[in-house]
């Protein structure tokens, strides 16, 4: 399949999850800034779930803007990854509602875990399927860095069934803010 078309499906369907992104987030009881302030559980989900977002448009851009065709199987992991990110406004609206509740920690936790295993499962089929690319070469998303993020949310899941419940939620924070570090971490290394 040509790149450019499948690039705009997908292009659509995160502006689509990002304006219900935003909707999900509940009006304040009254203007006023304790009212603000009582929301902001719910304003650190929206902001994890928009980082995660922009941060798979931005790396999906990348590496798409360097080959030409992507073949079925990568298709059907991007046909897979879509449907798991299509579920980030439910389960952020959840975790935002019950912090402290272990299941919707969990699920939280598990589709930032089966996006990244789904992004670099499709970079890794691109690389398969365009050997002799040298602008993929150049690019160098396959990094040491790469699996970092797991770590963090493994240790987030850790916390959260042992001795601090949202733990998954501030750890997918720092797993955003990893995603975006080692995404400058990859252009210094090129």
């Amino acid at each position: 399949m040509d790149t450019t078309r499948f690039e705009t499906f997908f292009d659509a369907i995160l502006a689509i999850i990002l304006t219900i992104l935003v909707l999900k987030i509940p009006q304040p009881s009254s203007p006023t800034p304790e009212a603000i302030f009582s929301l902001h559980t719910n304003y650190i989900a929206y902001l994890i779930s928009f980082l995660t977002l922009f941060n798979i448009w931005h790396y999906n851009h990348k590496l798409l803007h360097e080959i030409d065709i992507i073949d079925n199987t990568t298709l059907w992991i991007y046909g897979t990854m879509t449907f798991v990110i299509t579920l980030l406004p439910y389960f952020t609206k959840w975790i935002a509602s019950n912090i402290y509740s272990i299941p919707a920690e969990t699920m939280f936790g598990l589709i930032f875990i089966i996006t990244h295993i789904l992004i670099s499962l499709a970079t890794r089929n691109i690389y398969k399927s365009n050997p002799n690319n040298p602008k993929l070469r150049e690019l160098n998303l396959r990094s040491k860095y790469e699996h970092f993020p797991v770590i963090f949310l493994i240790i987030g899941f850790i916390l959260t069934y042992t001795i601090y419940t949202p733990g998954i939620y501030f750890c997918c924070l720092i797993t955003v803010i990893l995603w975006i570090i080692i995404e400058r971490l990859i252009k210094v290394e090129l």
